[in-house]
């Protein structure tokens, strides 16, 4: 996707949350292995890549997902870490999506002028039960960020954010069912408290995609097509816009002595309008698979 940077692939699974994670089961069918931990040589670069007319392929003002396929502070990617950190620091133009389950692990791996935090990384934390929303968040709300966040995905069991969220340093929520090998029920009970209470908050809720299993009024819906299940999400309306990050972002290290800082501008397509996703995503990225006809079978939840 035009929107992740992998800088680094594979993973060691951390908690219940990883039980049926999505790489593992994606690697298994391609005949690879998800534990085997390896630098994406030809990808690592990606922020920094330009095209044949020397603009970057990321655009200034985009928001970039980054190790979607491994974790960003897992211990064995230590040896690329600074490397990336630094890849980050000079594209102060793009906002950097971090998500982890190991925040244990943020604070000895910041680059040595961290200070009080870079403006354009966001911050999150992945909690896929109370258990873990408890082990995880505090710590989140200890670290020097600027920017902050939460993602309950996979959605494995009921969850109150209310404490947390009253700190007033959360910024967004996100929130998914899960998918491939297991594909444990998510309530729709679970995400209506979750949405109620950013709401209350003012904090932005995403409700992204229901999961294969998704559980309403009694009922368990089984959703196999992920396109759907984004639909479905948002035809819950489950979704709120919150006050928005105020992402201070600066030209990139190449511009500062003259050049052009264009933002980026944002484009939706006709497939973009019933998307789950939409209220934290870049866009369309024009690939075209919209074109494809996906209809699945019942969308009456």
């Amino acid at each position: 996707m035009h929107d992740i940077w992998n800088p680094w692939h594979g993973c060691v699974k951390k908690s219940e949350g990883c039980e049926n994670c999505y790489m593992f089961f994606l690697d298994k069918k391609r005949n690879m292995d998800g534990g085997h931990i390896f630098k994406v040589k030809n990808n690592f670069d990606y922020p920094l890549q330009k095209t044949k007319n020397g603009a970057y392929k990321i655009q200034s003002g985009e928001k970039i997902r980054v190790c979607m396929t491994s974790d960003f502070f897992l211990e064995e990617a230590d040896q690329w870490r600074d490397d990336a950190w630094k890849i980050m620091k000079e594209r102060p133009d793009v906002i950097f999506f971090l998500l982890t389950k190991r925040p244990e692990r943020v604070a000895a791996s910041l680059p040595g002028d961290w200070g009080d935090g870079w403006e354009n990384i966001f911050f999150n934390i992945t909690c896929e039960n109370q258990k873990r929303a408890d082990e995880r968040i505090p710590l989140l709300l200890q670290l020097p960020f600027k920017h902050k966040g939460i993602m309950a995905a996979p959605f494995i069991g009921p969850l109150t954010l209310k404490p947390y969220l009253s700190s007033g340093q959360i910024e967004q929520v996100i929130a998914g069912g899960e998918n491939y090998d297991g594909s444990r029920p998510l309530s729709y009970d679970w995400v209506k408290q979750l949405y109620e209470e950013c709401r209350a908050s003012n904090v932005t809720f995403c409700f992204i995609e229901t999961g294969t299993k998704f559980i309403k009024d009694g009922k368990t819906y089984f959703l196999p097509d992920k396109r759907l299940q984004s639909r479905m999400a948002f035809k819950s309306g489950l979704q709120f816009q919150g006050k928005e990050p105020d992402f201070r972002l600066s030209p990139p290290q190449q511009d500062l002595f003259g050049g052009n800082f264009c933002l980026y501008k944002k484009f939706f397509g006709d497939q973009c309008r019933t998307c789950g996703s939409r209220l934290i995503c870049n866009g369309c990225s024009r690939c075209g698979l919209c074109r494809t006809d996906h209809n699945a079978a019942s969308e009456d939840i």
